[in-house]
């Protein structure tokens, strides 16, 4: 079987992936492909269509038919400029207001329905069948680039992860309020969601390659996966 010519990355909320994506598509002269930013850009249409995050986490085996009505009017599309991903909804540059806590929470929370993953699905393989690129989210290996040469699976404990999510919520919100321990929490039930959902849950794919980012730079994860990609040829 030939493989696409790609770097599938999964992984947990928080793990890095975005970051040693960005890294290794500078280094390989990749298109990187935030599959996250989509799913963001989608919530923010959601949120600024009146949807409710509780009204979507309550939805019975992933009936959302009042999240479903704003699909057909949502147009969620990529421009790379520079080799750095703009995302856009509906024409507007939507990059900079993708990672507040509301619009990650509701990604995770609309995430779950089929025919939002399906959309979604559909335009990430288009960008790859006509580029090299390293594509990251939760279900990339197992689901959208089944064929990819080569999938890596990226992890790091869930305090890591807070520590993180806490630090970049700082620099962006200096005056947020929120606590590493809380975050820690949300990222527990973000995990539960994204592992227990019904349509395409996170998983490790069985030819996936996992690596801990708990205690390893940016740089020593990146020269690792560099490493990987050169011995698939």
């Amino acid at each position: 079987m030939n493989k696409t010519n790609a770097i599938a990355i999964d992984g947990p909320a928080g793990a890095g992936k975005s970051t040693i994506a960005k890294s290794l598509a500078k280094e390989l002269g990749f298109i990187y492909v935030d599959t996250g930013a989509m799913y963001r850009a989608l919530a923010i249409h959601m949120l600024r269509g009146g949807i409710r995050l509780e009204e979507i986490r309550n939805a019975t085996d992933g009936n959302m038919p009042a999240a479903e009505a704003l699909l057909p009017s949502a147009d969620v599309s990529l421009q790379f400029e520079d080799g750095v991903q703009q995302v856009f909804l509906n024409g507007e540059n939507v990059t900079a207001i993708l990672r507040t806590q509301e619009t990650g929470d509701m990604a995770s929370a609309v995430s779950t329905n089929e025919k939002v993953r399906a959309r979604m699905v559909e335009l990430q393989q288009a960008i790859a069948r006509d580029n090299s690129v390293i594509m990251d989210g939760r279900d990339i290996g197992t689901v959208v680039l089944p064929d990819a040469k080569l999938k890596i699976y990226l992890t790091a404990t869930v305090e890591e992860r807070a520590r993180r999510r806490y630090l970049e919520l700082k620099e962006k919100e200096p005056d947020t309020e929120v606590t590493v321990e809380e975050i820690a929490k949300e990222i527990e039930e973000r995990d539960h969601r994204d592992m227990t959902r019904t349509h395409s849950p996170l998983r490790k794919a069985d030819d996936a390659i996992e690596l801990d980012s708990s205690e390893l730079s940016i740089r020593e994860v990146t020269a690792r996966v560099l490493e990987l990609w050169e011995q698939k040829g």
